[in-house]
């Protein structure tokens, strides 16, 4: 920890009853000297206000008490961005509110990718130093968990934000086993395109077809609980750049679609989390990675693939190919290492983004107990979800003519005739062997005050290292 002086506080405030703190700081005083606004995430800078160093006061806001953690996430990230505008150096944070949450905020307020080379394109980041109880007892959490879950979700952030050149399937492997170098319990395991056929998986194979980029197949096995406890898999989907195939997408957004890997980015980036907190579980991440480009060897609409289960898929649009791929590894993950639970995550419908916008992730689960665990660690985290129908009278829609399923399913309910594709490819989930959940996430996210709107979300990279932290304890208990 720094011992250097600071030159900047920043102080959460109750706005109906802001304390004393700091010594001789009168922040009470200080707050009614800058008229500052009641309004959660307000923020107030006052210049050689405090030995010399300048006070950014950040409101929490009204009636902020059933959400306390909330509020003090987003009074220390819209307080981070103030303080690193006047170019602090050295921070000193009041954290007593929560550490956890207070270095969520701070970590995720700063954090703002660019490639841009000029001098002041981005603001140096400031050495943050918390004053104040760092655990407060909250279950095990404090400010050092706090970093971990905001860093990792700043990493699957990085991975969503670089450009398609800049994180092809092969370097997204790459950097995932640079993050991942030195810690415990830990080993990757890169396929290619020919370990994917030998496994009969044709569906993801047929994604591949269109582009020159090698597609990989990338594993992470933490093993941090016994060896005989079952593991739990999450799969995320890596399409790390989606130009639609044959059924090329509109041009306008396109540059979006570098985010549609965004799956792969949240699951391995929890499962950083999970292995820097040394989580007493074992914990399996499958995410299949490739492009979707309309090459001369692309599949076309109207081919017919046999996944690795043996169904047969009527590929009617190449620009549904998320399913293509987790379908493959859905089978993999639940027929090989036989979890209790799994979990496959994706940017997967703009469906979802119609019904819920970048406030929620969906849930499609077939466990009323696994979307319990879910909600609450959402909740916990803010970082949340909805629960969205999984039903067979959506089975249907994606009945293929002449294969056993289709890879769309019309216009109407899209993320749901979706998340129903991908049941079929849950090994065991018939005979009530596992639980599964299928999270259908935004790509970016609205406006907030440790977010910035039109940003990709890195979400919910914070809710899945929480469901992992709580199933640890309750193995554990």
């Amino acid at each position: 920890m720094s011992t250097a002086k600071p030159d900047a506080y920043l102080i959460p405030v109750n706005p109906d009853a802001p304390a004393t703190v700091f010594g001789g700081l009168d922040v009470a005083s200080l707050w009614t000297k800058g008229r500052a606004e009641a309004k959660q995430g307000a923020t107030r800078t006052f210049y050689d206000a405090h030995d010399g160093a300048s006070v950014t006061l950040a409101s929490l806001g009204k009636d902020f008490k059933p959400n306390r953690d909330e509020a003090v996430r987003r009074a220390t990230g819209a307080g981070i961005k103030a303080v690193q505008e006047a170019g602090a150096k050295v921070v000193h944070v009041d954290v007593a509110g929560s550490p956890h949450a207070a270095a969520q905020g701070v970590q995720l307020g700063k954090f703002h990718f660019t490639l841009k080379t000029a001098p002041d394109a981005k603001k140096p980041e400031p050495i943050i130093v918390p004053v104040g109880a760092q655990d407060a007892g909250q279950g095990g959490l404090s400010w050092e968990t706090g970093l971990v879950y905001a860093e990792c979700q700043n990493l699957a952030r990085e991975l969503m934000e670089l450009p398609a050149n800049m994180m092809t399937p092969t370097i997204f492997c790459e950097r995932v086993a640079e993050e991942f170098q030195g810690l415990p319990n830990v080993d990757i395991v890169v396929r290619d395109t020919e370990w994917a056929r030998s496994k009969n998986m044709n569906s993801f194979v047929s994604v591949t077809k269109g582009t020159a980029e090698p597609a990989k197949f990338l594993e992470i096995h933490y093993k941090g609980g016994n060896p005989s406890d079952k593991p739990i898999v999450w799969v995320g989907k890596g399409v790390t750049f989606d130009a639609g195939g044959i059924n090329i997408k509109v041009t306008s957004d396109m540059h979006m679609m570098r985010g549609d890997m965004g799956g792969a980015a949240n699951v391995v980036s929890a499962a950083l989390g999970v292995a820097k907190l040394k989580l007493p579980i074992n914990l399996i991440v499958l995410t299949p990675l490739t492009e979707n480009l309309p090459g001369p060897s692309a599949s076309k609409p109207g081919d017919i693939v046999y996944a690795s289960n043996g169904k047969t898929i009527e590929i009617n649009n190449t620009d549904a190919e998320g399913r293509l791929i987790l379908a493959d590894a859905l089978y993999y993950g639940s027929s090989t290492f036989k979890p209790d639970t799994i979990i496959d995550v994706a940017t997967l419908t703009g469906a979802i983004m119609v019904a819920l916008g970048g406030v929620y992730s969906g849930v499609f689960s077939s466990s009323d107990e696994l979307w319990k665990a879910l909600y609450t660690a959402g909740e916990a985290e803010f970082d949340r979800f909805w629960r969205m129908p999984l039903n067979e009278a959506y089975g249907p829609a994606i009945s293929g003519s002449n294969a056993d399923l289709c890879n769309t399913g019309g216009r109407w309910g899209g993320a749901c005739t979706a998340a129903w594709f991908l049941r079929a490819f849950v090994d065991g989930i018939d005979e009530g062997k596992i639980s599964w959940a299928h999270i259908d996430i935004p790509i970016d996210t609205e406006s907030s005050a440790y977010e910035r709107k039109g940003s990709m979300a890195g979400r919910p990279t914070r809710a899945l290292i929480e469901f992992a932290r709580r199933a640890a304890l309750n193995q554990t208990s």
